[in-house]
């Protein structure tokens, strides 16, 4: 039976302090690449890895959240002594898995995965297991529950659904019913699929607020999501409320709407209300200059360092098959939350990598 482990907030904000000692402070967009290649952003693993070597294969970083989470998982396991063996399968599942294969072959003792999607999350687990080998799975989770892995994931439905609601609460101050609009990620993602259900639970209890939402798919890609989202404006060019699924897509929904006069700070006229999901250094800059309302964040730093000891402990133990999901409960940074959290988003004190 999989055990489950949710972070408690001071849990989650002592992990993000820890960081800050050897992190600097940026400015939305801010910081230089040189700088954050670096900058250590490693966690606490809680083991001496000496010896050890561990498989860590990633999808690729195209964006902020997945360059710092390559990166702090990489700086911990070197601060733990560990030999990295890395794998990049540029967003390719079969070469993933092919990767993940010459890994067990060289017969390694952990196994660390970013997966592309969550079927082949479970191919991989199913892989490991056969291998007896401790897997885990970093914020990206396995489509089912079958087989055995250490799962570090964010409740990304309960964290839009907290964003979701503060757009909702602040289009009540329009006196009328608002045009909302979702950009919907790549839905073989189960992160993507939670995103959108955490909108909608918000969409769906306030009938008489929201008029029916337009979808924009994005399928992860940000060309797709700007040429999706212009044919999408130009056809509803009276867009109240947007959620995008990942803040990544911000520059991408400036693009469309700066030209029709929609890209304006809170409480000018043509203000859109905007919410993202992520946490990351744009998402930051632009909460601070009121360009966008709120996001969802997820704690990057609690992940890695949980993941990580959960699977230094199994390798100590001799445990091939740990099965353990570490939820992330995260939160909303906002207008109204902002100078009392902004050092609780990672996005908001570290340089971002090179994504």
């Amino acid at each position: 039976m999989t055990r489950f482990r949710t972070a408690m907030a001071g849990v989650a904000a002592l992990a993000l302090v820890a960081t800050l000692s050897a992190c600097g402070t940026t400015t939305g967009g801010g910081g230089s690449s040189t700088d954050a290649a670096t900058e250590d952003i490693s966690v606490e693993v809680g083991a001496d890895l000496s010896g050890k070597r561990i498989c860590f294969g990633f999808s690729g970083s195209e964006t902020e959240f997945w360059a710092a989470g390559i990166k702090s998982i990489s700086d911990s396991l070197e601060a733990a002594n560990a030999t990295v063996i890395e794998h990049n399968s540029n967003e390719d599942p079969n070469r993933q898995l092919e990767q993940v294969r010459d890994c067990i072959t060289q017969g390694v003792d952990g196994i660390i995965v970013i997966p592309e999607d969550g079927s082949s999350a479970n191919t991989i687990i199913k892989e490991a297991n056969d291998a007896d080998i401790p897997i885990g799975i970093f914020n990206r989770p396995p489509a089912t529950e079958d087989g055995a892995a250490i799962v570090a994931v964010a409740d990304n439905r309960d964290v839009a659904a907290q964003t979701t609601q503060y757009l909702a609460d602040e289009a009540k101050k329009l006196g009328r019913k608002v045009q909302p609009l979702i950009m919907v990620g790549n839905l073989s993602d189960q992160n993507a699929v939670e995103r959108r259900n955490g909108f909608y639970e918000v969409i769906d209890a306030n009938p008489d607020l929201f008029l029916t939402p337009i979808e924009v798919q994005t399928n992860w890609d940000a060309a797709t999501g700007q040429a999706n989202l212009q044919a999408a404006v130009q056809a509803n060019p009276d867009i109240d409320v947007l959620f995008t699924s990942s803040d990544f897509l911000f520059p991408q929904i400036q693009a469309v709407l700066e030209p029709l006069g929609k890209w304006k700070p809170v409480g000018e006229d043509g203000h859109v209300l905007m919410g993202g999901l992520d946490g990351d250094n744009r998402a930051c800059g632009l909460i601070r200059d009121g360009y966008v309302d709120a996001t969802g964040v997820q704690d990057l730093f609690y992940e890695a360092s949980s993941l990580l000891e959960a699977l230094g402990q199994a390798i100590a133990d001799n445990e091939s098959d740990p099965d353990e999901t570490i939820v992330d409960p995260g939160f909303a940074l906002t207008q109204s939350n902002f100078d009392e959290r902004e050092k609780d988003m990672w996005g908001c004190v570290i340089t971002p990598p090179s994504s």
